[in-house]
């Protein structure tokens, strides 16, 4: 224990070291003062006395190191002496300080913002416990994304599974219900078995997760509310568990309250969970109602995807007898990571920017190598001095490094307040769909990783002068020329100049990119349209008649509003999916086979009155368009898409006037019109094939939801207050989403937009830095050869000899990093191919425009301290000599 207590004591005494020093002065001076009077009484006189006092005791000074030395520890003190040493010589050259800690601040800043936004993509934990054992699981097939499962498969593979320790499922898509208390509101039910919270190793907040029996068909209904509903609603309410609130008209009791920090795992934004009550059936006959759903799970512990995968193949293949032989090959079975299925597309893009980032950072620190190069070899005569005096070359590259250190803390404080403006920047031009990004902030994680990276940055670009060795010559005045720290300045520059031209040409593909992407034709008008989703709540609207007389007369109100050109109703809307589909296999059309060599793809259609073609501007390029009198209930028409009918008849037949039925209905229609292509699954994705039946009351139809389209001269605003009004005369109940079609179409390009964004954003601070770079070497070197450039125009050379002697010298590192930076491009633009629409990833014009703009800024950069070496002075430079 007494090295505890010695040690207590040596760290107590670096913050009390001029208390301590005072005593010890005290000390001494009683020591001399006993010795002083001791010789005295031997019959010396007081100034003989003193000196041989001061003899006796020995050097003063040296006692004092060698107490300082047993109080304290000698690597803090060393630390703090040059601490001080460097926050003193930063003070002085504040201009240089400041330069080093804002170009610091950008590359450190930058990759603080960056880090916060994808560590929660792609490093931190998920909010459950042990998440790296939780999995999606289920058939994957071509006409969807993400993998599903089919109730009666459900059934059978929750009994007979075995990889997992727990099994749960939700119903995809939810739904919307209506909280019919005092002040009623429209919100967002999911639909959740009673496994769903413990195999996520959720707990409630407040109260209970659902009981098996209340997770069966016709049990009593009960639900979960998330905690956000809870303080908004409630009140925080902590009474609530147990009371019976109505819910879609009908009396539900709260059983618990989610935990603040809950989350989905599709990422939904869910108010209430309610028990999904399958009925556990396996009934797979021809009129069975299969259910979807998305399947979840947790690995037992030590089991792997791979091994689940494989554990799950044999009930899969057993699962395929019950689907027909041409589908079979188009179903796989699917196991993967839920962060996987989190995140999907968001993967590459969130690499990207961190490599962007990083890049941005090396060039920062090289920059500031840079300056910390020019600034030693101003101090090259003290360094060593230094040396001649007894320090030791680990006390110089301590010192050297402690100052860089220094600067890396500084910029990365700075850093910090920088990633906090960049990081409300994300945010606001962040779109839709990005995971998490709400979340992103400078918590403790992201704090940790800025100072991490802020000693590792202190460290890198403090090295180059903290090796540097002092040369013995330089006490004798004579100059020393380091040739070797020159090149190594110059290589420095170089490798700027091949970090921005990569950065610069990811940032070109992205835009190209981007720009392809707004300028893709849609197939429709989207000026002037002013759309309204409307879904009607079940319970108030339960069949089909009282939606559609719902509709009709808010249709007939509708027409009559002054100023509106073409007004439609449709089940669903492009340019963004949602559409109703059938298998192109499901087509039938009289004398033509029908396709069997699988699915065939997916095939939408939609329900739309006549004027959904003139509203949105699509072509009718053959035969005509719907007619009122097509709403009629004997009335059969259909109109395809071009695509479509291409499909369907693929030898210039001409497909009017012939008849086509899909899925199991019995009833003929008879195709009219062929309608132009339009984009129906986002601007990306080519037209996909689909028809149009008219608006009225059908067995395929779905009209629960409902989009009105107005196309109006109006103002938005008037448009979207008068359909709201109008609505409300038929039922006030009933929410209304009001949408401008055109921002409909812009928001589809918001996540590329926001990826090419900030790649350019860090591309134009990669070149920045990299033209700072280059003037601070060219501005260092033409301070260095002064002289020389004195004597040739002594001698001389004109002005234009001397502007080519300097900027030849930057041709070649520029020359060295463009074709650096060009392999560099090459090699990376291929993990930007994902992300590129209809760009080539080695577009040459793209790499040479990226070269063009890095050339003509390093030429700049270059051109002004070579303007300054053409106009030396001879005269005053040889006097300098």
């Amino acid at each position: 224990m007494d090295w505890l207590r010695m040690s207590g004591a040596r760290l107590r005494s670096l913050f009390r070291k001029q208390q301590l020093d005072g005593d010890l002065d005290a000390e001494i001076r009683a020591h001399l003062g006993m010795l002083t009077e001791e010789n005295i009484r031997r019959g010396m006189n007081p100034v003989e006395a003193r000196q041989a006092a001061r003899r006796e005791f020995g050097g003063i000074e040296q006692t004092k190191e060698l107490h300082r030395d047993q109080r304290s520890i000698p690597f803090f003190d060393a630390l703090l002496q040059d601490l001080r040493f460097a926050f003193r010589g930063l003070r002085k050259r504040s201009a240089f300080a400041l330069v080093a800690i804002l170009t610091l601040a950008l590359g450190i800043g930058s990759t603080t913002a960056v880090f916060s936004v994808v560590d929660r993509i792609l490093f931190r934990s998920l909010p459950y416990p042990h998440d790296d054992r939780l999995v999606s699981f289920g058939d994957k097939a071509p006409f969807e994304a993400n993998e599903f499962v089919l109730g009666p498969d459900y059934v059978d593979w929750k009994k007979a599974q075995a990889p997992f320790e727990s099994v749960t499922s939700l119903v995809p898509g939810g739904a919307d219900c209506d909280l019919t208390e005092k002040n009623p509101v429209r919100l967002k039910c999911a639909l959740v078995e009673s496994t769903f919270l413990p195999t996520f190793g959720i707990q409630p907040f407040l109260g209970r997760n659902f009981t098996t029996d209340e997770d069966r068909p016709n049990a009593p209904r009960v639900a979960l509310i998330s905690y956000g509903l809870w303080r908004s609603r409630f009140a925080s309410d902590r009474n609530l568990p147990g009371r019976t609130i109505s819910l879609d008209g009908k009396p539900t009791v709260v059983v618990g309250i989610l935990p603040q920090q809950f989350e989905m795992p599709n990422l939904g934004h869910d108010d209430i969970l309610l028990p999904a009550a399958l009925d556990g059936s396996t009934d797979r006959g021809p009129n069975a109602r299969q259910i979807i759903l998305r399947a979840f799970a947790r690995l037992k512990p030590g089991i792997t995807i791979t091994q689940a995968a494989a554990a799950m193949e044999p009930l899969f293949q057993q699962s395929l007898n019950y689907v027909p032989p041409q589908f079979r090959h188009e179903v796989s079975f699917r196991v993967r990571s839920l962060r996987d299925r989190q995140i999907q597309d968001a993967r590459v893009a969130s690499w990207v920017l961190l490599g962007a980032v990083l890049a941005v950072l090396l060039v920062a620190c090289t920059n500031v190598a840079n300056l910390l190069l020019a600034r030693a070899t101003s101090r090259a005569r003290e360094l060593a001095v230094r040396t001649a005096l007894g320090a030791t070359r680990g006390r110089l590259v301590r010192q050297s490094l402690t100052e860089s250190i220094l600067l890396g803390m500084l910029g990365g404080l700075a850093g910090c307040w920088f990633a906090q403006l960049l990081l409300r920047l994300f945010v606001s031009i962040a779109p839709e769909g990005i995971p998490r990004l709400e979340q992103a902030k400078l918590d403790v994680r992201v704090l940790l990783f800025a100072l991490g990276v802020s000693l590792l940055s202190g460290i890198f670009f403090g090295l180059a002068s903290a090796l540097r060795r002092p040369a013995p010559e330089l006490l004798t005045g004579k100059e020393n020329r380091a040739t070797s720290r020159g090149m190594l300045r110059q290589v420095l520059v170089t490798a700027q100049i091949a970090v921005s031209l990569v950065l610069l040409a990811g940032a070109g593909l992205l835009l190209r990119s981007l720009w392809k992407l707004q300028t893709v034709a849609l197939g429709m008008d989207t000026k002037s349209i002013i759309t309204a989703g409307i879904d009607l709540a079940e319970y108030r609207y339960p069949d089909s008649t009282k939606q559609l007389a719902f509709f009709n007369l808010v249709e007939a109100r509708l027409k009559q509003m002054p100023g509106v050109t073409s007004f439609a109703l449709s089940d669903s809307l492009p340019p963004s999916g949602g559409m109703q589909a059938t298998f192109l296999s499901s087509l039938e059309i009289p004398g033509h086979t029908k396709f069997s060599a699988g699915t065939g793809g997916m095939i939408g259609y939609r329900f739309v009155t006549p004027g959904y073609f003139p509203a949105l501007g699509i072509p009718i390029v053959r035969g005509r368009g719907f007619r009122e009198e097509d709403r009629a209930p004997a009335e059969r028409p259909v109109i395809l898409s071009e695509t479509l009918a291409k499909k369907l008849f693929p030898n210039e037949e001409d497909p009017l006037g012939k008849f086509f039925r899909f899925g199991l209905q019995n009833d003929w229609r008879t195709i009219v019109g062929i309608a132009g292509d339009v984009k129906n699954n986002g601007l990306a994705a080519p037209a996909d094939p689909e028809f149009y039946i008219p608006w009225k009351n059908e067995p395929a139809g779905y009209f629960r939801s409902s989009h009105l389209i107005v196309q109006s001269a109006i103002n938005s605003d008037a448009v979207a207050k008068w359909i709201r009004s109008e609505t409300a005369v038929v039922d006030p109940t009933v929410p209304v989403t009001i949408e401008v079609m055109k921002t409909r179409v812009e928001k589809l390009a918001q996540q590329p937009r926001f990826t090419a964004v900030l790649l350019f954003l860090f591309a134009g601070m990669g070149v920045l830095l990299a033209g700072i770079g280059i003037y601070g070497v060219v501005g260092f070197l033409v301070a260095q050869q002064t002289r020389e450039i004195g004597i040739r125009i002594a001698l001389g050379a004109t002005s234009g000899s001397v502007l080519r002697m300097v900027l030849s010298n930057v041709a070649r590192w520029t020359a060295s990093g463009a074709a650096l930076g060009l392999l560099g491009a090459w090699l990376s633009s291929r993990l930007l191919e994902s992300l590129l629409f209809e760009v080539r990833a080695h577009d040459p014009l793209l790499l040479a425009a990226a070269l063009f703009v890095l050339l003509a800024v390093a030429f700049f950069a270059a051109w002004v301290p070579a303007r300054r070496a053409m106009a030396v002075d001879p005269m005053i430079a040889l006097r300098y000599e």
